[in-house]
């Protein structure tokens, strides 16, 4: 089900031995499995807070449970640790939890709505912004609201047009073009305040 290679394995052995609890384990969970934010989730873990539905894998000298419930998201899965001058890298490589990517076939409002929360969101996410789909007008306009640290915000137009609008554009090429319909004149916390009379650029 999952290939966790020895240099994951020696890794987490290592972080396992540094926390000095007998029995402690690692384990694996996937949230919001099937959905766009589908993410892998590792945790300590004491034989306690076993509950037991989780598939157990026996690593070398410890062992690894995967949620019950995410154990099928998680089919021909990866675990590996690539060490580097700061340490390393933990990488986990899932193809299935996001679910099936629409194919050319599903509508256009399914594979703009995926784009959006696959790839736009995450990295508004890092400014506390996001952005919905309003709606896809008859001549193929997307229509977005932005909220979060978006609304509001005075280099919105800019990530409008480099950030959201060309992901968009790559990903659904039949779109006509991207509209803002966010009232940016209340936004509460934006993560960059627009200066009255100044450029946001500048």
């Amino acid at each position: 089900m999952i290939d966790i290679s020895e240099r994951a394995q020696q890794h987490f052995l290592r972080l396992l031995s540094q926390q000095g609890i007998d029995g402690l384990s690692i384990r694996l969970r996937v949230t919001a499995a099937g959905t766009p934010a589908a993410n892998c989730e590792l945790e300590f873990c004491e034989p306690i807070d076993l509950a037991g539905g989780e598939w157990t894998i026996e690593c070398a000298g410890f062992n690894f449970h995967v949620d019950g419930d995410s154990a099928s998201w998680l089919d021909n899965a990866t675990i590996d640790f690539e060490p580097n001058a700061t340490g390393g890298q933990l990488n986990i490589r899932a193809p299935k939890i996001k679910g099936d990517i629409p194919g050319a076939q599903a509508g256009l409002i399914e594979r703009v709505r995926y784009v959006l929360e696959a790839d736009v969101n995450p990295k508004l996410a890092s400014h506390g912004g996001r952005v919905t789909l309003l709606e896809i007008t008859a001549a193929g306009a997307v229509v977005l609201q932005f909220g979060g640290g978006c609304h509001g915000c005075g280099m919105v137009d800019v990530t409008l047009k480099q950030g959201v609008e060309k992901t968009l554009r790559e990903r659904v090429p039949e779109i006509t073009a991207v509209l803002d319909a966010t009232d940016h004149a209340v936004g509460e916390k934006p993560y960059y305040a627009k200066a009255d009379g100044k450029s946001a650029v500048a």
